[in-house]
């Protein structure tokens, strides 16, 4: 990918599809701004790449805290002179912090939070960068969605809210910033293997149950990777993808690209 130089600020970094972004996009030749509310993680991402001989700072960051994201984006500039790609993955499941996940039982605050975490603060990073990426030559945002953006799941009422909201504010920003030449998109991840996809698992009556449910759907038979992803949104972030914008790029194995389980093609999970 053609991204080497080029400033990255990822948020949610310190785990997960973030840090995988951040180690990938730094072997490419990116300097990465580590973001995340997890000081410990993000600056182990961070120490991580330097390691690894490449270029890489932690910046603490709640992105529902308006003044923080702001002090981010002023703080990634300084640091590399600019900002070229917003990575908005910072995210939560109401999984990660309540076991009262249906609509009846969920508290109005844990609603609030994951579409604070998920959406808000999407749009929050993306305001406050702006000024940086309008004088980059390579601008992208590459916002985190979902397949519950599209498609409907079980005890995830706000994230697939939250997510179906990112995929929207996609496209409106996709139009907004189009006459700046910053180009907004955003990917649809299926099952991958992350730690918030752990806890959702774990949430479940029957975790066993749950996972193959999630992997029975998919034509690749296996969960996805970090890697999987970053290699996406490392794309995105590239000049190779200048005639991308406003798209919600599916990245799910095949799993909405049909209705039935993977034992009917007889295969196994």
């Amino acid at each position: 990918m053609k991204i080497d130089g080029f400033c990255f600020v990822i948020t949610g970094a310190g785990n997960g599809i973030g840090e995988g972004t951040a180690l990938l996009a730094a072997e490419y030749g990116a300097k990465i701004v580590v973001s995340d509310t997890d000081d410990t993680n993000g600056k182990r991402v961070a120490q991580m790449i330097c390691e690894r001989g490449g270029e890489a700072v932690y910046q603490h960051c709640d992105v529902c805290d308006e003044n923080q994201v702001a002090d981010l984006m002023a703080f990634a500039a300084a640091t590399y002179g600019g900002i070229d790609v917003l990575h908005n993955n910072a995210g939560i499941h109401e999984s990660i912090i309540s076991d009262q996940l249906s609509l009846e039982q969920m508290p109005t605050s844990v609603f609030n939070k994951v579409m604070a975490v998920n959406l808000t603060g999407a749009w929050l990073c993306a305001k406050y960068a702006l000024p940086y990426l309008r004088a980059s030559a390579n601008a992208s945002i590459i916002n985190s969605a979902s397949v519950s953006s599209i498609s409907g799941y079980q005890n995830c009422v706000a994230y697939g809210a939250s997510k179906g909201g990112v995929m929207q504010l996609t496209k409106m920003l996709a139009v907004d910033l189009a006459a700046d030449n910053i180009r907004v998109n955003c990917y649809c991840p299926g099952s991958v293997r992350t730690q918030m996809v752990d806890n959702y698992l774990n949430a479940a009556e029957d975790p066993e149950l749950m996972l193959n449910s999630m992997t029975k759907t998919h034509l690749i038979p296996r969960m996805g990777t970090p890697k999987d992803v970053a290699e996406l949104v490392c794309f995105l972030a590239s000049p190779q993808s200048q005639f991308v914008n406003g798209v919600a790029w599916l990245i799910d194995g095949g799993s909405l690209a049909w209705r039935g389980t993977a034992d009917q093609l007889g295969m196994e999970t």
